[in-house]
C-alpha cells in the first residue's frame, strides 16, 4: 500500500512539475500537423504541397457568401483553383521573405470543436536588434480525408475577411461569377 500511493504522489508531483509539457501540442498531433506542413512548404518553396492542406472549399464558402451555392460546380471548381494560384502567387512569397530570418515558431495544442478547429502560433523572427513576435491563428476544418487550413488570423485580422470585404464581393457585386472569375484568370496570367 505504502509503495502505491509513493508511485502515485510521483505521478501527480510530476504532472504538475511539467505544466508546459502537458500543454505542448503532440508531435504527431493530427490538427496542428497540417499547419506545420502548410509553414514549412510554403518556407521551402513547395507551394503545390502547401494549397494541398488549403480547404478551398469552405474557403469559397466564406469568400462568397450566398453566391457560392449559385454557381455551378465548373465555376466553384475554378474560383478554387483560381484563388489557390493567387494566394501562392501574392502570399507565398512575402511569408518567405518573412521566413529568412525565422529563429523559432511555437504552436499551441489545438482547440477542436467538432468538425472546426485552431491552433495559435507564435512566430520569432530575429532582426538585427531584436526578435519580433508575431502571433498567428489558424482556423481548420476536417473533411473526409483530413484537417484542411482554412484561414490565418494576423494581429486580429483574418486573411480570409479581408480579401472577402476589399476584393471578392466588391467584384460579385459589379458583375457576378464571369466578372469575378474573370478578373481572377487575368491576375493569375500576370507576371
Amino acid at each position: 500500500m505504502n509503495a502505491r500511493f509513493r508511485t502515485l504522489s510521483l505521478l501527480v508531483a510530476f504532472a504538475f512539475a511539467l505544466p508546459a509539457a502537458a500543454a505542448a501540442p503532440k508531435k504527431d498531433d493530427p490538427v496542428v500537423k497540417p499547419v506545420k506542413t502548410v509553414v514549412s512548404s510554403v518556407r521551402y518553396e513547395r507551394d503545390a504541397a502547401a494549397l494541398k492542406l488549403f480547404g478551398g472549399e469552405e474557403q469559397g464558402k466564406y469568400l462568397l457568401g450566398d453566391e457560392w451555392s449559385k454557381g455551378t460546380d465548373e465555376q466553384r471548381k475554378e474560383f478554387v483553383s483560381l484563388f489557390h494560384g493567387l494566394f501562392a502567387k501574392i502570399a507565398f512569397p512575402r511569408v518567405r521573405e518573412n521566413f529568412k530570418s525565422l529563429e523559432d515558431i511555437v504552436y499551441s495544442p489545438a482547440e477542436v470543436n467538432g468538425g472546426e478547429a485552431t491552433v495559435d502560433s507564435v512566430v520569432f523572427i530575429k532582426h538585427p536588434l531584436k526578435t519580433q513576435e508575431m502571433k498567428l491563428k489558424y482556423r481548420l476544418v476536417k473533411d473526409a480525408a483530413a484537417w484542411k487550413v482554412v484561414d490565418v488570423t494576423v494581429l486580429g485580422s483574418s486573411m480570409l475577411q479581408d480579401i472577402r470585404d476589399t476584393q471578392v464581393q466588391p467584384l460579385l457585386k459589379q458583375g457576378g461569377w464571369d466578372l469575378l472569375l474573370g478578373r481572377m484568370r487575368q491576375e493569375l496570367a500576370k507576371k
